[in-house]
């Protein structure tokens, strides 16, 4: 170990070098030692290399930004609370995601703000910084992102909208009708399932309902639903939760709106209810009894509508 040690100590010292050519060659290394050799991530990280590294994602040198970003990514598995105390680093992977060299660094810093995100209390920090969501809903809306960059993209928005008061900004950065034109019109069943995972999270905020309404997105959801469109059983559990989250997070009103599209997908929710996952079977009881209650209550205001006229009449 202490081997290990001495050797990735010197080649951290060469991330300092006035060599362009020294420190990309050192940056090239620790991207190799880190991604075949898992004891030596929290040495790199330990040895000072972090803020070298996320100076690096600023540079015009495609080989030396893309083994940045690489070996941050590698060492956010072992080392995330030292990463995210470095000052500068959510700016240096938010330059990354807008300004990269290769396709490869947008895939590799999406990554590594997914991977931070695992941990709870860094999502209310990631979700303060604009210009990552900001860039993470371009990749998104880019018809010319790969499949792995966006499934990168879309866990990464996944994780930051596990945080509530992150859903709103999401939304407001024009993240809906992105993922809603996924949905209609990416085939894949990977990002199929990745995006209606991001859609559930963020239809619960009050904010959700009107950029909801604006693409039609109940009606999709519930086409999600229909046995005919092949959804697997993860897409259409998903497309439960974020039914459920619109009617729980808009009051009665919402529901009486979301009930009248959903009544034909009704077989689909109780497909949900008798064959999903533990938390789906749960999800998908809840919203029938939502519905079914929302029914009832409509039936009885118009009991109540036609006891009025009747009553004017006489």
């Amino acid at each position: 170990m202490e081997v290990k040690r001495r050797a990735v100590k010197n080649l951290v010292t060469k991330l300092s070098s006035v060599s362009e050519q020294t420190r990309t060659e050192a940056i090239c290394e620790l991207r190799l030692i880190s991604k075949n050799d898992s004891d030596s991530r929290p040495l790199i990280a330990d040895a000072g290399a972090v803020p070298y590294l996320a100076e690096s994602l600023y540079s015009s040198n495609k080989l030396s930004q893309e083994n940045a970003t690489a070996t941050l990514h590698n060492l956010s598995i072992s080392s995330k609370d030292l990463l995210m105390s470095t000052r500068g680093l959510l700016d240096a992977l938010s330059h990354a995601l807008r300004n990269p060299s290769s396709p490869f660094v947008v895939q590799c810093a999406a990554a590594t703000i997914f991977s931070l995100l695992t941990v709870e209390s860094y999502r209310s920090i990631i979700g303060h910084k604009r210009d990552i969501l900001f860039g993470l809903v371009d990749i998104i809306k880019s018809p010319n992102s790969d499949s792995r960059t966006v499934k990168d993209a879309l866990k990464a928005l996944f994780g930051i909208a596990l945080y509530p008061l992150n859903r709103a900004q999401i939304i407001e950065l024009g993240a809906v009708p992105a993922l809603f034109s996924l949905l209609c019109h990416d085939g894949r069943v990977g990002i199929l399932e990745d995006v209606t995972a991001v859609i559930a999270q963020i239809a619960g905020c009050e904010e959700s309902w009107e950029a909801f309404r604006k693409v039609s997105g109940v009606g999709v959801l519930v086409d999600l639903l229909d046995s005919s469109t092949g959804s697997s059983s993860r897409t259409k559990e998903n497309a439960v939760s974020a039914l459920l989250n619109l009617v729980q997070c808009g009051g009665e009103e919402i529901a009486n709106s979301v009930r009248d599209t959903v009544l034909g997908a009704v077989d689909g929710i109780i497909e949900v209810a008798e064959n999903g996952t533990d938390k789906g079977r749960s999800k998908a009881m809840t919203l029938l009894k939502i519905l079914d209650a929302s029914s009832c209550m409509f039936q009885e205001e118009e009991q109540m509508d036609c006891l009025s006229n009747s009553n004017h009449s006489l």
